[in-house]
């Protein structure tokens, strides 16, 4: 039990907030102990799921207004330690404490006498050990070193369960046991303490190798943390001083000198450098910052001095955001973990029934019943689910944390393993596939000419957000003379903007608009309109109601795609997967941007409500969507994906609606994020089969009498470590594709 856990029970009842609830459990072993807390957390009151990583030790639960003292408690009562998990840092398993580093190495120096006989005798060395020295050299392996399987295998019992450390605890004192009682009776002949102590030191030592290996899997999070900078150096009447970064709050002015850690999100007022994102957002080359730029906390400072107003602090600064949704991912469980779930429920109870039924049958079949104790050993040794368990927790942790250090956020395991099945990406074009930032390049105004079309132009969508309306005013913002004064703005979703302007009822219409109205002049500009949409331009139409709607001009925008986006097309499709371009915007100008991509289908002049469908078409078509954009109009498409991809230089409706948020707008991450996704399904299903694998083979051997105890505990201890490390291994993943 923990320190603190009194002070958990003298403490007044805490009410768990209704959302998400993390505790850290201690105790658990394999895959039937997670399946065991989780049915003693679901019947506390208040808690709709709970699911826990094993690889971390924590549990994630949805309490709807249950207490958190009732959910440890339920935990212990179940046989299991808990505690409420402490914001901030990651939780992780214990980097091999120093008892269990010390008890390891002197189980492996008793155990080392009882082994060396055994090994020298295929030598023709026959160096038997007195019976009592065995006994002394065996006695303190099995009730010091595997006093925890005892501890834990009893707390199985009493809650009428079963784990690895009761398959452990049962098994070893059999062999112990047998032995012991052989020595007491004078038996003479070959006794078993070498067994059972042996197994006791391999399975210790595949735990401590295990501790280890699981806490690299956390390693993004905990990189993550490291980058929160302690302090932050405020500016405030004129006098700078340092803080702590915890009081530093939204509004205050901060500076950060080169060379210093960015302590917060804020937005550049002074000063010119540039800002190392790399950890962040996965960005390789430093970025320029200037008055504007916004930087972000946990970045670093390159050679110039800045002065930044604070934009975000605390949980909602995008560092603690992105360590949120990392940790939410690596603590779901992937679908595919379910199945492991059902198979440990009974897993356990199968075992103890096959490995009775092994030293009986063996036993009234030979009447060797020593040998056929030693038989029912090996099954309950061989046969621990502890591989089961680690098999998907620790590739989803190493994907995700990988994807993490390459600047893709993934929001749940489920995400990561429903991506690998895609098999086609519609994308969105504006901000997404190209800059965002189109430039006004021609004004056809017969009547009004270039200057009074843009004055109209620049009137009606002053204050609009949309890049459209920014390239008006830039062109606009040199002109001569004031903007006419506009009024009564409204914006018609998927079809333009209009406004009051000196009593005149104007907009800035799609085609579609113009058309609806039935507006007047459009023939005459027809021939210019096809030509700039033929050149791949976004034309947008001035219309004037007076009293029926005219056609005034036509303002013609250019928006280059961006660097790379046409090497992360070609990726997509070198991966087998069918990249379409679903955008609002005109034909012409969709199938320019698309023949420049290499992009063969194109959906064009869809309104927003209109994507979901065409994605739901495309599945039919196709398989599995994923859906990649940016801006509010992306959402529902994102929601009805198989799969939703936000950029995260975009709206934050977009990234909260999607599955995967890539930190900086390159569509080449999502040819990495779904290579990564396939990478890590490969993983699950490699460990799943190897854990499998080693209970399908192993325990039908050690039934058969094949497998010795010693032999058994090995293979036991290489399943878990095999496991954990094969996960591993993807951490050294690299993007196939070069960098931009």
């Amino acid at each position: 039990m923990a320190a603190g856990a009194p002070a958990i029970l003298r403490d007044p009842p805490r009410r768990a907030p209704a959302g998400t609830l993390e505790l850290a459990i201690e105790g658990m072993s394999c895959a039937s102990c997670v399946a065991r807390v989780e049915r003693a957390l679901l019947k506390v009151p208040g808690v709709e799921s709970a699911a826990i990583n094993l690889a971390t030790g924590v549990a994630t639960l949805r309490a709807g207004g249950g207490t958190v003292d009732a959910a440890v408690e339920a935990v212990r009562a179940a046989g299991y330690d808990a505690r409420p998990k402490a914001d901030g840092a990651p939780e992780a398993p214990p980097a091999g404490p120093r008892r269990d580093t010390l008890e390891l190495a002197g189980a492996a120096l008793l155990t080392l006498p009882l082994v060396l006989p055994m090994l020298a005798a295929p030598f023709g060395a026959h160096w038997a050990l007195p019976a009592w020295l065995q006994w002394l050299l065996a006695t303190p392996v099995q009730f010091v070193a595997g006093a925890r399987f005892y501890r834990a295998g009893w707390k199985a019992l009493a809650a009428r369960a079963g784990n690895m450390d009761l398959l452990v605890a049962i098994g070893t004192s059999a062999a112990y046991g047998l032995s012991a009682w052989l020595a007491l009776a004078g038996r003479e002949g070959h006794l078993y303490f070498e067994a059972a102590a042996v197994v006791i030191t391999l399975v210790r030592a595949g735990k401590w190798l295990e501790e280890r290996a699981k806490r690299r899997t956390t390693e993004a999070i905990r990189a993550l943390s490291a980058l929160r900078p302690e302090t932050a150096r405020v500016l405030a009447g004129g006098v700078e001083r340092v803080v702590p970064a915890a009081e530093v709050r939204v509004g205050d002015v901060v500076v950060i000198l080169p060379g210093e850690r960015v302590p917060v999100d804020a937005e550049v007022t002074e000063g010119e450098s540039h800002v190392d994102e790399s950890l962040v957002t996965g960005e390789s080359l430093p970025v320029a910052k200037a008055p504007g730029r916004r930087v972000t906390g946990g970045s670093v400072n390159a050679e110039g001095r800045l002065v930044a107003r604070t934009l975000a602090v605390g949980a909602e600064s995008t560092l603690s955001r992105i360590i949120r949704a990392v940790e939410s991912a690596q603590a779901a469980k992937a679908p595919i973990q379910r199945l492991v779930d059902r198979v440990s429920e009974v897993f356990v109870p199968a075992i103890v029934a096959i490995a009775l039924a092994t030293g009986l049958a063996w036993g009234l079949a030979t009447g060797r019943w020593e040998a056929a104790v030693l038989d029912a050993v090996a099954v309950l040794v061989i046969a621990c689910p502890c591989a089961l368990g680690l098999a998907t927790p620790t590739a989803v942790m190493a994907g995700t944390g990988v994807a993490a250090r390459h600047g893709i956020l993934i929001k749940d395991a489920e995400a990561l393993e429903v991506a690998h099945r895609t098999r086609v990406v519609a994308f969105d074009k504006t901000g997404t596939l190209t800059e965002g930032r189109p430039g006004l390049v021609e004004v056809v105004a017969p009547g009004l000419g270039r200057e009074g079309a843009l004055r109209l132009a620049a009137a009606v969508q002053r204050g609009s957000a949309h890049p459209l309306a920014h390239a008006v005013a830039l062109a606009a913002r040199d002109l001569p003379g004031p903007w006419p004064e506009a009024g009564a703005m409204r914006a018609v979703p998927g079809r333009g903007v209009e406004a009051q302007v000196g009593g005149r009822r104007v907009a800035i219409a799609s085609r579609r608009w113009a058309a609806e109205c039935g507006a007047e002049g459009l023939a005459g500009l027809e021939a210019d309109a096809l030509r700039l949409e033929g050149e791949g331009r976004t034309v947008s139409w001035l219309l004037e109601w007076a009293p029926r709607p005219r056609a005034l001009a036509l303002l013609a925008f250019g928006d280059a795609p961006k660097p790379g986006a046409a090497a992360a097309v070609a990726t997509l499709r070198r991966l087998g997967v069918t990249p379409v371009l679903v955008t609002g915007d005109n034909l012409g100008a969709a199938r320019a941007a698309a023949r420049a991509l290499g992009i063969e289908e194109v959906r064009a002049e869809v309104l927003p409500e209109d994507k979901a469908a065409i994605v739901a078409d495309l599945r039919r078509r196709h398989g599995p969507v994923a859906m990649v954009g940016d801006g509010i109009n992306d959402a529902p498409a994102l929601a009805a994906a198989d799969i939703g991809i936000a950029m995260g230089t975009g709206t934050d409706v977009a990234m909260h609606t999607a599955g995967i948020t890539l930190m900086r707008g390159d569509p080449g991450l999502v040819a990495d994020a779904l290579d990564i996704s396939r990478r890590t399904h490969a993983k699950i299903r490699q460990n799943l089969f190897w854990a499998f694998v080693y209970n399908v083979v192993g325990v039908p051997l050690a039934a058969a009498g094949l497998l010795s105890p010693v032999i058994a505990g090995a293979a036991m201890a290489l399943s878990s470590v095999s496991v954990v490390s094969n996960a591993l291994l993807l951490s050294r993943w690299r993007a196939a594709r070069p960098r931009q």
